[in-house]
């Protein structure tokens, strides 16, 4: 599968290609990092083939690395890695998207943050994220251009619960599937549910928010519906705490955010 702005310059992903022993090729999106002995870091990326990632960038954290500023959160880029007994190393390090508007803006910078939390509670290591990968990279471009849209970080989380296994019913009741009469919404049971079908704890949600939040789920990351300021805050709250249930932890950065 093809990436746009692949290393090759011709949208091709490298992922796993051996060219010389104990290396290979790989490209990512920096989720995070932290230090490692004196002078090193652990970058944690969310990789399309590989899932997560976690590898070491010798000497980055001197004035002089020769890493740079290329290993930042939220940056998409191009890898050469000496695969370790536990952890591989970073031998090279180039840019693919560095995300510049996004960095210079606090509210989009804690959205970013919102986003690569989540995907690295959820991503799994050695295992395929396309999905989130796309979602993610989609969402990171989304913020780079233009004002930032209230509901991007919502139809992003959305998105994410789906990606994930754990989607909200908004269409149709999450007990029996009719669509009509969806007048209560309960996390437990993962989304809307009709008048027959509802628990104990179920809430009625404010006029128009389901319809409001399948609209957001729905819509392209980049081409979201107009926004409705009197739902914006409710519609993140709902869809925060609707992942918060059904991962059993706090969005810490998605807090923030609200």
């Amino acid at each position: 599968m093809g990436f746009p702005g692949g290393p090759d310059g011709a949208g091709t992903l490298w992922c796993g290609e051996a060219e010389d022993m104990g290396l290979r090729h790989d490209q990512g999106i920096v989720l995070r990092s932290y230090p490692f002995g004196e002078a090193d870091r652990v970058v944690v990326l969310l990789s399309p083939n590989q899932g997560k990632i976690r590898a070491v960038a010798k000497g980055v954290r001197k004035t002089k690395s020769r890493f740079g500023g290329r290993l930042e959160p939220f940056s998409h880029v191009d890898l050469v890695l000496y695969e370790g007994r536990n952890l591989d190393t970073i031998t090279q390090a180039e840019v693919i998207e560095a995300f510049p508007h996004l960095r210079q803006d606090l509210d989009k910078v804690l959205a970013a943050g919102a986003m690569v939390e989540l995907l690295d509670i959820v991503s799994q290591e050695e295992e395929s994220s396309h999905r989130a990968f796309l979602l993610l990279q989609r969402s990171l471009r989304a913020l780079e251009v233009g004002p930032m849209h209230p509901d991007l970080l919502t139809s992003f989380l959305l998105k994410g619960a789906d990606v994930v296994g754990v989607a909200v019913a908004l269409d149709a009741c999450a007990g029996c599937g009719t669509p009509d009469g969806l007048h209560r919404f309960a996390f437990a049971a993962g989304g809307v549910l009709c008048d027959k079908c509802r628990t104990p704890g179920a809430v009625a949600l404010r006029d128009g928010l389901t319809a409001y939040l399948a609209a957001l789920a729905a819509a392209p990351i980049n081409d979201l519906p107009e926004a409705d300021r009197s739902l914006t805050t409710d519609a993140l709250g709902v869809t925060r705490r609707f992942l918060e249930y059904h991962l059993d932890r706090r969005l810490a950065a998605a807090v923030k955010v609200l």
